[in-house]
């Protein structure tokens, strides 16, 4: 299975954008430490990322994958370019790609699974 799960956005001001998506659209966001707050309704989610050194230059879609090792190779056997090799993170094991039109997607694989 794979499928689009989560956006991840840049948010210099974390606890503005916060409040803008709830107040916006009512979503309740979870925090997930002083940079990072994310949605966490099972559904396609959004992250907001505050970390400079991390944080995504545009807007990332995240697909999810039940296995991150032979979703990588499918990415680089159909072109795609691997900008950050898989790595973990709370939460699971993710890499991130360039498509052959120059968009930068991840990938990543739940804990556990």
């Amino acid at each position: 299975m794979a499928r689009l799960d989560y956006f991840e956005l840049p948010a210099a001001d974390i606890a503005g954008s916060r409040r803008f998506y709830e107040q916006a659209f009512g979503w309740s966001l979870a925090e997930f430490g002083p940079t990072y707050a994310a949605t966490v309704t099972g559904d396609t989610d959004i992250g907001l990322d505050a970390d400079a050194a991390s944080q995504p230059k545009a807007p990332l879609p995240v697909i999810q994958v039940d296995d991150v090792e032979p979703a990588l190779e499918a990415v680089r056997s159909a072109g795609g370019v691997i900008v950050q090799p898989i790595y973990e993170f709370p939460g699971g094991r993710r890499f991130h790609f360039r498509d052959p039109a120059g968009n930068e997607l991840a990938v990543w694989q739940k804990a556990g699974e």
